[in-house]
């Protein structure tokens, strides 16, 4: 099952290749409806994404902002279930044959088990999985699950890491490092600045994996501006808000597509 994995790896490669940021896209499944959200990934990848991220939704969503916290109430209101982000993962990945991972915190796998959502993942052609507040030390049996699968794990660091810790944690990794670009919650930021560039540069002598800069970016100039010294964007909080935003489903998918196009252009520094 290694392709699935490799399929995010030469993605980012590509990217890189043509000297430029990988664009990828968060949306959060089951939001609007989980036939709208599986539509919603498919139009950020249309319009220009490289990869999407999609979240479970989680009640207490302690590193999300408002915006992803209103999407992923509206879907848990709706009943989304992990068998919906699966369903997710899969009808995007076909539609498309771009790489997708699924974004969650631990416990929701920890109680529908790491085998189970590991087989289901890979099975459905995720690419991985991005786990926020899942320590790296007690990441083994995730790990030894996610590499029997062909699944990149992605762990989160932060401007707060030490460079020790640092070097931990992307010894662990794979696919990619999230580096959050600034101590807080997903959203908005007038300007992402230079925490993030700081960040990168000290990941960046911990690993020659790519490193992905998420948290606060929102249009095509900050995009451009974190494309100088990142390998990816990662963009949430301002996707989720054109849907949020919109008047009806049809008009935010247009929106997502807009969006995504415009940060596309951004990344290959066109802004």
């Amino acid at each position: 099952m290694s392709g699935n994995v490799q399929l995010l790896n030469d993605t980012l490669a590509a990217a890189k290749s043509e000297g430029r940021a990988a664009l990828i896209a968060y949306l959060p499944a089951g939001f609007p409806t989980v036939d709208g959200g599986i539509e919603a990934a498919r139009a950020a990848l249309d319009g220009g994404a490289d990869v999407v991220e999609v979240g479970l939704p989680h009640s207490d969503p302690v590193l999300d902002g408002p915006v992803i916290q209103t999407a992923d109430d509206i879907a848990l209101r709706g009943g989304v279930k992990i068998a919906d982000v699966m369903r997710t993962v899969r009808e995007a990945h076909a539609a498309t044959g771009k790489p997708i991972l699924v974004m969650t915190y631990w416990n929701p796998i920890d109680r529908y088990g790491v085998e189970r959502f590991t087989a289901e993942l890979a099975e459905a052609g995720g690419a991985g999985c991005i786990l926020p507040d899942l320590p790296v030390q007690e990441s083994g049996l995730w790990r030894e699950h996610a590499d029997k699968h062909g699944l990149a794990t992605v762990f989160v660091v932060a401007p707060s890491s030490r460079d020790a810790r640092l070097a931990e944690i992307t010894a662990a990794g794979s696919g990619f490092v999230y580096a959050a670009s600034l101590m807080g919650v997903t959203g908005t930021r007038e300007s992402v600045g230079a925490q993030a560039e700081d960040l990168v540069r000290r990941t960046r002598t911990t690993t020659g994996t790519p490193v992905c800069v998420g948290l606060g970016v929102s249009n095509a100039a900050q995009a451009a501006e974190v494309a100088r010294f990142a390998d990816g964007v990662i963009v949430g909080s301002a996707f989720v808000k054109r849907m949020l935003d919109a008047p009806d489903d049809a008009a935010g998918l247009a929106g997502v597509r807009a969006l995504a196009a415009e940060l596309a252009e951004g990344v290959r520094g066109k802004a």
